[in-house]
């Protein structure tokens, strides 16, 4: 696990540079250090060591006649027995990591590796005879990678901060993407808050040579349901490639240990596992913590919890921070949870577990049994069901109930769905709110998904919206950026080929039967844990935002946000203001007003941009200088 940054392009001082730009992302990989360096191109490399702990094991690597170079961030799960390959083919290895595999196999096969690789990844090699450089990201997009084209050069790396260190790199902010933020609560397409970078998109990679890129899209998921074995039988095969994906994600030369919460995924692989340590994070809220759930669990299967609360100051006091190491802003309260989670976890082990993935993959999100629910009402045709939408909307008071009923149900689900986010900005909301307007485009970003899985299910195709935004733009982003924010290796054995592979071949009934999600993943959980806990409905992870917004201390943060000078450039600040107030005070004794996920993603955004372009170049936390 580690951290890279590079370039393609000429410059002055170039050893000078490429420091520069690995001191940012020197949490990803505190161990060690690495760097090539020709005329043409600079790559550099923080090692965090988990699999072969000898310098022989540091980045970069070189394939045998040194005419190839490598850095890559991440695990390949299967090098073992690409390694005997590529050995009985005359490939000659001097360590036991899995990143010499890859500059092997790139020799072996090309660009065609990738169709080989099970794990989390993102590398690139640069061909030094030909001055071409290759670059992959997994499947999934566990892992980051970035990219900038532009002054004659070519900026690469896992966390868009060390772009900042270049001299031809150009910080401008690209107000463009603000309005689907609003929506999303992230940025849902390869463009980043950043003009003129872009994240390469999850199995896809790209080649770039003599100034020209060309991306290649290697691999998509598809969902068939077509398995004709009975349900007993696939809860088998459930229970058998999950046992077979932890343990390969168990692969480390140092202890491996586990997030823990209260329901059914991480605690499913926390027995598979039978790690030595869990961690849990709450809050002294009642029902914004898991920790009493999670210790019994975990004392169920006799295994040690480490567990912390997080005080609301300590929350609050570390947003910014907290932002620096995001990169982008991605407003789910969850991420803040995340970077304490990891925190505590990184005082004991370099490696955890971590359920990312099954509710994508299995049909775990309680939104998915909507389509299978209110069938009745579904059957009011379409035309009066928009007229009743769009009366809520723009009629019915926020927070009444049934208004977010009505409105979802005025849509198509091809209209209505775009994210497992909900009360952020509708389009109409977004174009109020900012002050110049904007065209989000929510449209425009799902339609091509949707258009993909036009033939399936309306679960199936939610999974695939999901899976392609939700998934790698919020679940992984906070998930890679906030356990390397602390040099932890998060691991997530359901997000595995193998288990995609299965996964994609269950019918709906298998998936949800509501109320009911993740059916036949619950049964084979429930066959090794106690039913309280594989039962257990989703519960996400519980933050009390909402409840913080109407105490005077961080109301009036919010307030002071909200009322700055970028505030004002960009959102018309009497709607904030209104929005807030509301929130605190609600707008009469009758109604319960709750605004707080939209206050949340307006002022985290406003906190990234103070870090970011507020006070022109942001500064590593660890230094004692802001």
């Amino acid at each position: 696990m580690c951290g890279f940054a590079g370039f393609v392009g000429g410059v002055e001082n170039r050893n000078q540079v490429l420091t520069a730009m690995m001191d940012t992302i020197v949490h990803r990989g505190p161990d060690s250090e690495g760097r090539y360096i020709d005329e043409d191109a600079a790559l550099g490399f923080r090692r965090l060591s988990i699999i072969d702990l000898s310098e022989v094991g540091d980045q970069p690597f070189y394939n045998e006649d040194r005419s190839k170079v490598l850095v890559f961030n991440g695990e390949i799960y299967n090098f073992q027995e690409l390694r005997r390959e590529l050995t009985a083919s005359g490939h000659v290895f001097v360590s036991n990591t899995d990143s010499e595999t890859l500059i092997h196999g790139y020799e072996q096969w090309g660009e065609k590796l990738v169709d080989r690789l099970r794990g989390m990844y993102a590398f690139v090699i640069w061909d030094i005879e030909q001055k071409k450089l290759f670059a992959a990201r997994d499947i999934f997009g566990i892992k980051p990678l970035y990219y900038a084209q532009m002054n004659e050069t070519l900026l690469f790396g896992s966390e868009i901060k060390s772009f900042m260190e270049h001299p031809k790199f150009d910080k401008v902010f690209n107000e463009a993407a603000l309005g689907n933020y609003l929506s999303f609560q992230f940025v849902p397409t390869n463009e980043t808050f950043f003009k003129g970078v872009f994240c390469l998109q999850p199995g896809h990679y790209f080649t770039y040579q003599n100034g020209k890129m060309e991306i290649t899209r290697y691999f998509e998921p598809h969902f068939t349901g077509d398995t004709k074995k009975s349900f007993e039988e696939v809860v088998e095969d459930v229970e058998k490639v999950m046992k077979e994906s932890v343990e390969m994600h168990k692969i480390s030369d140092v202890e491996v240990a586990s997030y823990l919460s209260s329901g059914v995924d991480s605690s499913y692989l926390t027995y598979l596992g039978q790690v030595d340590h869990t961690f849990t994070v709450g809050f002294d809220e009642g029902k914004y913590s898991e920790i009493q759930d999670a210790k019994e669990f975990a004392e169920s299967i006799h295994m040690q919890n480490d567990a912390k609360v997080i005080t609301p100051e300590e929350y609050w006091d570390n947003l910014s921070d907290i932002q620096y190491y995001m990169d982008e802003p991605v407003a789910d309260p969850a991420a803040v949870a995340l970077y304490f989670l990891s925190k505590e976890a990184a005082k004991k082990v370099k490696v955890v577990l971590s359920g990312e993935g099954s509710d994508e993959l299995f049909g775990g999100y309680n939104i998915y049994c909507e389509p299978l629910q209110h069938t009745g009402f579904d059957r009011i045709p379409l035309g009066i069901r928009k007229m009743l939408g769009k009366f809520a909307e723009v009629c019915l008071p926020r927070g009444m109930k049934g208004r977010g009923f009505l409105m979802r149900h005025g849509k198509t689900l091809e209209e209505r769905y775009f994210a497992n986010a909900t009360n952020i900005f509708t389009e109409r909301e977004a174009n109020q709110i900012l002050k110049k307007g904007c065209q989000p485009g929510i449209q425009k970003v799902t339609k091509p998904l949707y258009d993909r899985v036009r033939d399936k299910d309306a679960v199936t195709k939610m999974q695939y919206v999901d899976l392609h935004l939700w998934l790698v733009h919020d679940i992984l982003m906070k998930g890679d950026k906030m356990g390397m924010a602390n040099s932890l290796e998060v691991r997530v054995p359901f997000l595995d080929k193998k288990v995609l592979e299965l996964a994609q071949t269950l019918p709906l009934d298998y998936k949800v039967r509501a109320p009911k999600t993740k059916v036949a993943l619950r049964g084979a959980a429930e066959k090794v844990i106690r039913s309280k806990t594989a039962e257990k409905k989703k519960l996400g992870f519980p933050i009390p935002i909402r409840i913080w917004l109407k105490e005077e201390p961080y109301y009036n943060r919010v307030k002071e946000m909200f009322q700055s000078d970028a505030a004002k450039q960009y959102f018309n600040t009497g709607i904030l203001l209104k929005m807030l107030d509301d929130h605190k005070n609600g707008k009469n004794r009758n109604e319960k007003t709750d605004n707080s996920r939209k206050i949340w993603t307006i002022y985290i955004f406003l906190v990234w941009y103070d870090r970011f372009f507020g006070h022109g170049k942001p500064v590593h936390p660890r230094m004692n200088i802001k």
